[in-house]
């Protein structure tokens, strides 16, 4: 009994705070005791207001997909233990100043999807200090407040995707601990060389799917620690030179699905981590040489779905490249500037997708496949283009008239009406009701010569007896 003591003893905290979070759970909301805590939970429970009380020991709350529209002065009372709050989906158009009072310990907050929002007061999050995680997403927010997150020292991530901001918030300005910003489908139309000021710790930035056009340089300059990079599907044409200079641990950058033409050697001259690199989906017809020459630790890039007829090997000299070159959907010409890049995908582990589109002798095959002849000297010879319309080596022979057809032909020339037609004559249909020069001749029946009339009779008998003949070999 006595060495069961010491255990019961140690339960009976865990039993007290199971019983006090069951006791003060709000209606239509259930409650249940974790190792992480109280949970309360009152989703998806048709609730138009915030509950009264909530147990004082809660750890999180989650009240997602409810019809909540506002949120008054210290909505949730004073709950020093709340860790995590979720209000996602729901129908709030209005946080009041000091909503979230009494939370100062909250290190999770989640208002996405809260369409009628559309704008935040400055001081909306101003209690917050140890606040870590802000998802804003799908807000339908036009800006934000330039302090709106200046209260939030401990700010490491924000979710703020399927906005409608057009540029980047000022409000990221000087958050020295966030670590990743998700601006994704909100309609950006540049990245501004202020934009990304003071984000020293800023290791993954999103900005796929906007509007970008443009992107200053320097705009990535205080963003040293920054490891993925998407700025695929936007629309630039073009880039600065020291676009991104600084970004010496970057490992991924997206480019993909813009709509650059061509690939510089200054742009990725710092980035000698970089491991994936997207330039995909892009109009590319020309790399410039060396543009991959730092690239020595790349393991994939992605160069499909451009307009690329050849690729110089200078374009990875004088460094390397030993991983995966993905190269589909180019209109390759396969002549002897890609004789190197054949060799190459010989090697093991290579991506064999790029399909000849010129010269004619080869179109339609893998690159593999194209054996490139050497002259007498070692020279690549390149392959030779199809010409489609040269003629055949002999005349075509003729097809065997039958009595018939011979026939058809002469009784055909006989009716023609014998006309002298100028060679000028001009057949368009604005010339369609042209006079002729010429009548037809009035002699005989039907306009037909004593001599062509004998022939015609001549004809006609004959056929008749053809038809004769060969109905009685039918039968």
């Amino acid at each position: 009994f006595f060495s069961m003591l010491p255990a019961v003893v140690l339960g009976l905290p865990s039993i007290q705070a199971t019983e006090s979070c069951l006791r003060a759970c709000p209606t239509a909301c259930s409650c249940s005791n974790t190792e992480h805590g109280c949970l309360v939970r009152c989703d998806r429970s048709g609730l138009l207001r915030v509950p009264a009380e909530f147990p004082c020991e809660v750890a999180s709350i989650d009240l997602d997909r409810n019809g909540l529209r506002i949120l008054g002065e210290r909505a949730f009372g004073t709950l020093p233990s709340l860790r995590r709050l979720s209000l996602r989906h729901n129908n709030l158009s209005f946080i009041t100043p000091g909503a979230f009072k009494g939370l100062s310990w909250l290190a999770e907050l989640r208002l996405a999807h809260n369409g009628e929002l559309r704008y935040l007061h400055a001081r909306t999050f101003a209690t917050l200090g140890r606040l870590r995680h802000l998802d804003l997403a799908a807000c339908r927010l036009f800006s934000v407040p330039e302090r709106l997150l200046a209260e939030l020292p401990a700010l490491r991530e924000l979710a703020a995707f399927d906005n409608l901001f057009r540029r980047v918030p000022g409000a990221l300005r000087g958050l020295a601990n966030l670590t990743h910003a998700h601006l994704e489908r909100s309609r950006i139309e540049a990245v501004a060389s202020s934009s990304l000021q003071g984000l020293r710790r800023l290791q993954s930035l999103s900005l796929q799917a906007n509007r970008v056009r443009a992107v200053h340089a320097g705009a990535f300059g205080d963003c040293s620690a920054l490891e993925h990079l998407l700025l695929n599907d936007n629309l630039l044409a073009m880039l600065p030179a020291d676009a991104f200079r600084g970004l010496h641990r970057l490992r991924t950058l997206n480019l993909g699905g813009n709509a650059l033409g061509s690939v510089a050697r200054d742009w990725f001259t710092d980035l000698a981590e970089l491991e994936l690199l997207y330039l995909d989906r892009n109009s590319i017809t020309f790399v410039e040489e060396g543009a991959f020459q730092n690239l020595s630790g790349l393991l994939a890039l992605h160069l499909n779905g451009n307009r690329l007829t050849m690729i110089s090997w200078a374009a990875f000299q004088p460094g390397f490249f030993l991983g995966r070159l993905f190269l589909f959907r180019n209109p390759w010409r396969c002549d002897c500037h890609l004789e190197w890049l054949r060799d190459w995908l010989e090697g093991p582990g290579r991506v064999a997708d790029v399909l000849c589109t010129s010269p004619g002798s080869v179109a339609g095959l893998d690159l593999r496949q194209v054996a490139f002849e050497h002259s007498t000297d070692g020279l690549c010879v390149d392959p030779m283009e199809l010409n489609l319309t040269a003629s055949s080596p002999g005349p075509s022979p003729e097809p065997e008239a039958t009595t018939v057809s011979r026939f058809s032909s002469l009784l055909s020339k006989l009716l023609a009406p014998r006309l002298q037609v100028e060679e000028s004559i001009n057949t368009t249909a604005g010339l369609a009701n042209t006079s002729l020069p010429y009548t037809f001749p009035s002699c005989g029946v039907g306009g037909l010569g004593h001599k062509d009339l004998f022939l015609f009779a001549s004809c006609l008998l004959l056929s008749m007896a053809l038809y004769v003949t060969f109905g009685l070999q039918r039968d």
